[in-house]
């Protein structure tokens, strides 16, 4: 039974109450998906209700995104939760009434869930901040699916600048609405990008002693490369390395002048990042070496794993275990997956939260052109981050 002081029935009528207006924002952004740091529209829509609220509101944050304050009544810690709010370049098949308008463009990891969530948490907190000892900074920002990170970007511009602790969060079909799941550790893996050109001596493919194959060299550094994960990773500290790409000769009777492939390695701490990095390089040069070609090597970080705080990891679990009926599922991180919330938690004591989204009778995933997650999640995840935050600057 709720004790005179928790906050949580409250919390739960100020977002059930407003859940209908967080669908139709929702909604109305799923039929307007934007790309990248393209998001200008969403954040206009974004800004409109923040101001509405009543708040100041900074646009242009890392170019389309959006920050703006909640003071609570007494000094505190400043506590960021944040949003990510743009789409996929993916042609949408859901046959939904709020389909996407744009060709070739889709909500289908669900952002669009994700910001109308932050607003309805944003709105919940407005009216409880004379409780609050602290600041709640609210954060939404553009491409996070694109290499060249909107969080790295909005964190240039400042939005990361004076604050204590983050929350990020992130839907989760494979499990049912109303569920939450907590990682303790790396929430996900950092997300690396390779392009390696072998260069080597065109010739005629009768006469292979006259040229220098790139192609037999590429086809050895490739398989090579695979024993960094097998015979130099500690298997507690894994990696995925994967070439998924490939180009070498125009024609059957060439040997060409050189070979290209490209992929991504992905680690889940900084010390097997460090490691995949080095050993790559190593091999690459090696056997260009013993084969007598040269390899350009052109390796990309792009953004680390998510670590996850065990403190807050321990004060989500009482938190949301006091809110929801079902107590949060914890457990030790296994995705490789990338997510540039790590920008704010490589700066700052942080916590990704999974809100499960699955529809019954379906079987979900994200980044499908098909993707219909539950709409209830949209509240849930609103509820666990007012309470959160109401607990964290209590």
């Amino acid at each position: 039974m709720a004790s005179a002081n928790d906050p949580g029935p409250e919390i739960t009528r100020l977002i059930t109450e407003d859940a209908p207006r967080l669908i139709e924002i929702r909604r109305d952004i799923h039929a307007h998906p934007e790309t990248g740091f393209d998001t200008v529209r969403t954040a206009a829509r974004v800004a409109a209700e923040l101001r509405d609220l009543g708040l100041t509101v900074q646009t242009g944050v890392g170019r389309t995104g959006v920050v703006a304050e909640i003071a609570g009544s007494g000094p505190g810690p400043c506590l960021i939760l944040r949003a990510d709010m743009d789409a996929l370049p993916i042609e949408e098949q859901t046959g939904l009434p709020f389909a996407s308008t744009i060709p070739g463009q889709m909500h289908a990891c669900g952002h669009d869930l994700h910001t109308a969530s932050l607003l309805g948490a944003a709105k919940a907190l407005v009216a409880l901040a004379p409780g609050l000892n602290g600041t709640v900074r609210l954060v939404f920002q553009p491409a996070e699916e694109t290499q060249e990170s909107g969080a790295a970007a909005m964190v240039a511009d400042g939005a990361a600048e004076g604050a204590d602790l983050a929350i990020g969060f992130h839907n989760r079909p494979e499990l049912a609405a109303g569920l939450v799941l907590l990682n303790r550790g790396a929430s996900t893996a950092s997300s690396d990008e390779f392009k390696v050109v072998v260069h080597g001596k065109s010739g005629h493919a009768a006469r292979p002693h006259a040229a220098i194959d790139p192609i037999v060299a590429a086809a050895h550094i490739i398989t090579q490369l695979q024993t960094v994960i097998s015979r130099e990773m500690d298997p507690a500290l894994s990696a995925v390395l994967t070439v998924g790409h490939i180009h070498g000769g125009a024609t059957q009777n060439i040997i060409p002048d050189s070979c290209m492939f490209e992929g991504t390695v992905r680690c889940r701490s900084p010390q097997s990042r460090d490691l995949a990095e080095a050993s790559f390089r190593r091999i690459c040069e090696g056997v260009a070496m013993a084969l007598n070609v040269r390899a350009e090597v052109e390796y990309i970080r792009g953004a680390p794993a998510v670590l996850n705080d065990d403190t807050l990891v321990d004060r989500a679990i009482a938190s949301l275990g006091h809110q929801f009926d079902a107590v949060p599922q914890v457990e030790q991180g296994s995705s490789f997956g990338a997510e540039d919330f790590s920008h704010f938690s490589e700066r700052m004591p942080s916590l990704q939260i999974f809100i499960g989204s699955g529809q019954p009778g379906r079987d979900d995933r994200v980044h499908n052109s098909d993707y219909q997650p539950d709409e209830a999640c949209i509240a849930q995840s609103a509820i666990a981050l007012t309470r959160m935050a109401v607990d964290l600057l209590a």
